[in-house]
């Protein structure tokens, strides 16, 4: 007889973007902090191919494991489990994991508005979450501090040519690209092409030009790769490609939140105010430029993003000891081979 133990998730997605979270059956990881703990899951690696791989999963989810939090000052702990990383931080997932915190009763809600705070692997966040009826309507992450690495550098990109990008931080790294300057259309029809351009052009990137936090010397790559159009009254559109290649559902909060730090370092935005990303399936993100700060010696931005997440269901995932494929398995007809 086979022996199963049950790993309890709520379905959620922010903005369209997936952002499940486990509520029950998986033990806190070691570490003494919420990073260290990050870090054992990223390279222990079971937990994340268990829940992202096929037959469970896929290349378009995300997965978050919520945690009791380090610092005592935050209500609840997370951690994200991305196709291909293990971030500090990320909007989508901390308006779903604040979502379904409140909607589940994790946290106790108080309407009409919810103050808590959550401590993800880069740090607290503070959320103020406007709640009627027993739903979270609409979550407003204080994201953590986002800075420019580099402005206006070269990009040599083969069959491209050379490309002028930017370079951010918003919780996870950014090279940033003027998508008029590919004639490239940020619409559901284009995803494919933008995820794998967008792969090559965020690895590129890594390559030429490097990443370095001033103050996390684990996360030295360039994570994502966004494309983006002019900003138009306030409004802009974003595509986000990320690795293996996906393209991101919602305008990525850590992609406004670093898109805010490029604009505030042109003198585009400054405290107060706001900036409305649209995704490519129109979906939308609030940023807002709160505060001034700096990183490691670097000047840097306070940025909120606000938005709404849904709770879709309740799923059950058994572990069971007689399974052939424990971890799950990727086939290239969904999930890219560069993975």
């Amino acid at each position: 007889m086979s022996t199963r133990r049950s790993i309890e998730i709520i379905g959620c997605h922010a903005e369209g973007e997936v952002g499940d979270v486990i509520v029950a059956g998986v033990d806190t990881p070691p570490g003494k902090t919420l990073w260290e703990q990050s870090r054992w899951i990223a390279n222990d690696g079971r937990l994340r191919r268990w829940v992202l791989n096929e037959p469970r999963g896929g290349v378009f989810r995300h997965v978050n494991l919520l945690v009791p939090p380090v610092d005592p000052e935050a209500d609840i702990g997370f951690i994200i489990m991305e196709p291909a990383d293990t971030p500090p931080m990320s909007g989508s997932n901390a308006i779903c994991v604040a979502t379904v915190a409140l909607e589940t009763g994790i946290v106790p809600m108080t309407e009409p508005e919810t103050r808590l705070t959550l401590e993800a692997p880069g740090g607290l966040v503070q959320v103020v979450a406007q709640c009627r009826n027993g739903k979270a309507e609409s979550i407003r992450v204080q994201n953590l501090p986002s800075f420019v690495h580099s402005l206006n550098q070269t990009l040599d990109v083969d069959g491209l040519g050379e490309l002028n990008v930017d370079i951010a931080y918003g919780g996870d790294s950014f090279v940033m690209v003027d998508a008029a300057k590919l004639d490239l259309a940020l619409e559901p029809g284009q995803a494919r092409h933008i995820a794998e351009l967008g792969v090559r052009l965020a690895g590129a990137a890594t390559d030429q030009l490097g990443f370095a936090h001033p103050e996390n010397d684990d996360w030295a790559h360039i994570s994502f790769c966004l494309f983006y159009t002019p900003v138009v009254n306030g409004t802009t559109r974003h595509a986000v490609a990320i690795r293996p290649g996906k393209v991101d559902r919602s305008p990525t909060g850590t992609g406004v939140s670093a898109r805010m730090a490029v604009l505030n370092e042109r003198g585009e935005m400054d405290i107060g105010d706001s900036l409305v990303a649209e995704s490519i399936i129109d979906s939308q993100f609030i940023g807002r430029i709160e505060a001034k700060t700096s990183v490691g010696g670097r000047t840097a931005i306070v940025p909120s993003v606000e938005g709404r997440a849904w709770c879709y269901g309740r799923k059950e995932y058994w572990v069971d000891d007689s399974d052939p494929w424990p971890d799950g398995y990727r086939i290239a007809d969904t999930w890219p081979s560069s993975e």
